[in-house]
């Protein structure tokens, strides 16, 4: 098992997701657990681009519910038609929020973040499983290329559900 990855720290972040995705999927294609993945994304996610927040809401009954993170304090429990994370379950979608004060209906779970990506994750059924949600505090600080990375990362991470 990895017990770092390694990255271009003063390179862009297109370059930085083209270093840390093949590491990733090594990291997780082994092991079974998915708790244990989501952990580790995660951890490098926040390692490798100093997101303010990283993590994981997972989809349980009728609410997204707060999984492995890196980050502050977060909010436990979602509803599917609440926030940010919520609009990404409902859509189906890629949500990017370059002012989450201008959004409808954010949930502040902290008053430091700033702006927001969030991506939906799929089972093999076509589910949604969880979202990835990260969090910036600058404003306007995610853009295709953060899309684009992360969706890689989460193909990898629905390769293994």
């Amino acid at each position: 098992m990895a017990e770092s990855i390694a990255f271009s720290k003063t390179q862009d972040r297109k370059t930085i997701y083209a270093e840390i995705t093949p590491q990733i999927k090594s990291l997780i294609e082994l092991e079974t657990d998915t708790i244990a993945n989501l952990a580790n994304v995660a951890a490098v996610l926040k390692e490798a681009f100093g997101f303010f927040w990283v993590g994981f809401y997972l989809t349980k009954e009728d609410q997204l519910v707060l999984g492995p993170f890196q980050g502050t304090l977060a909010c436990t429990r979602i509803d599917f038609d609440k926030g940010v994370c919520g609009h990404c379950y409902t859509t189906r979608e890629t949500i990017i929020v370059p002012n989450v004060e201008e959004f409808p209906g954010h949930i502040a779970c902290s008053s430091a973040s700033k702006s927001e990506i969030v991506l939906p994750i799929f089972d093999k059924d076509g589910n949604v499983f969880g979202v990835l949600d990260v969090d910036s505090d600058k404003l306007d600080d995610f853009d295709k290329t953060d899309a684009e990375g992360l969706k890689k990362i989460t193909e990898l991470i629905e390769e293994r559900l």
